[in-house]
């Protein structure tokens, strides 16, 4: 900004603004991090609790680890586009003929000319170092964030298949007891297997009711704990972006999708809880419930109202992050620019 009041070139002003407001995301979601650790620690705490009381080589534990293999490949594209977007902007220069910085509008101060020994070479260098934070962090922050919520939606979608399935498993378990206990009188058949049944429902219903709500409460945690910092990194986005449509994309065409992943990545795992949340919803409806007793249906109506209270992330409690919020904020985006 200083040589940019000498020269009055606006434009550089503007990409260099843009640069420095993108750049500060992952700084401060560290620091935000670093001064609710105790809060997170918590919450990876209770996340590990909860995969403990899996039962080793079950059908739900089996459902979970394929779900997150998908959340590990979700993770992993965004850390790769993220650290690869930094390492194309800083070699950029290299296969350019002549001497260039990645940009060549950012002067550092008291290193003018810029593209003078050694004044080039510490510039490239600090450049580089500060590129590498500004990737580094927000890759792995967010990285960690799509993991802990990828578990929550993994343990819906497990939930709603076993609630899909739960009258079959609990005519299979009817049928081995039979079996191992020999044939009842006719009379008692059928009074013996409504009992078995329901009985067994009972159980399962409760285990689904626990985990159900330990994930209300995760979830919950989560949002508490990241709900400022997502509030920031969505303020600083805004107006990086905005930045960025006004400095031209032909100067800042690397910079716009460093931002616009970080904002779609956040909204697209809060759309994924979210929908986790309505496919248990309608599990628990089409869990045959209609054959329960009287007892066990009253558990699944509680299950339901419990199950229609859906599973949000916010940035600051304002925004819920989802598809519609992306579509919003784009808008907004696209609005403040025409208008600018």
């Amino acid at each position: 900004f200083f040589y940019c009041r000498r020269t009055s070139d606006w434009i550089s002003a503007i990409i260099v603004f843009s640069l420095g407001v993108a750049s500060e995301i992952g700084v401060c979601k560290m620091f935000y991090l670093y001064f609710y650790e105790s809060s997170v620690r918590d919450v990876v705490a209770e996340y590990l609790t909860c995969d403990e009381l899996l039962i080793p080589a079950s059908r739900f534990e089996s459902n979970i680890l394929k779900t997150m293999r998908h959340v590990k490949k979700r993770a992993l594209i965004f850390w790769i586009v993220i650290i690869s977007n930094g390492f194309v902007y800083v070699t950029k220069p290299l296969v350019i003929p002549g001497r260039h910085l990645p940009e060549d509008e950012f002067i550092l101060l008291g290193l003018n000319p810029v593209h003078e020994s050694p004044n080039f070479e510490i510039a490239y260098l600090v450049t580089i170092a500060g590129v590498m934070i500004t990737v580094y962090l927000p890759s792995n922050i967010t990285a960690f964030l799509i993991i802990i919520t990828g578990y929550t939606e993994a343990q819906m979608l497990a939930l709603a298949q076993e609630m899909q399935l739960i009258w079959d498993d609990a005519e299979i378990y009817y049928r081995n007891y039979k079996n191992l206990r020999g044939n009842y009188p006719i009379e008692d058949h059928i009074k013996m297997k409504k009992l078995i049944i329901n009985n067994f429902i009972k159980y399962r219903l409760k285990d689904v009711i626990k985990i159900h709500t330990i994930n209300l409460k995760l979830i919950s945690k989560v949002e508490s704990v990241f709900r400022g910092a997502m509030a920031i990194e969505f303020t600083i986005l805004i107006i990086s972006l905005t930045a960025v449509l006004l400095g031209g994309l032909e100067k800042t065409y690397l910079e716009l999708p460093f931002a616009l992943m970080q904002v779609a990545i956040d909204c697209f795992i809060g759309q994924k809880v979210i929908d986790a949340c309505e496919i248990f919803e309608k599990s628990v409806y089409a869990s045959k419930w209609e054959r329960f007793d009287k007892s066990n249906m009253t558990t699944v109506l509680v299950i339901l109202q419990t199950a229609q209270k859906t599973m949000t992330l916010s940035a600051g409690g304002m925004i819920t992050l989802s598809y519609p919020s992306l579509m919003a904020i784009l808008k907004s985006i696209y609005s403040t620019f025409t208008t600018l």
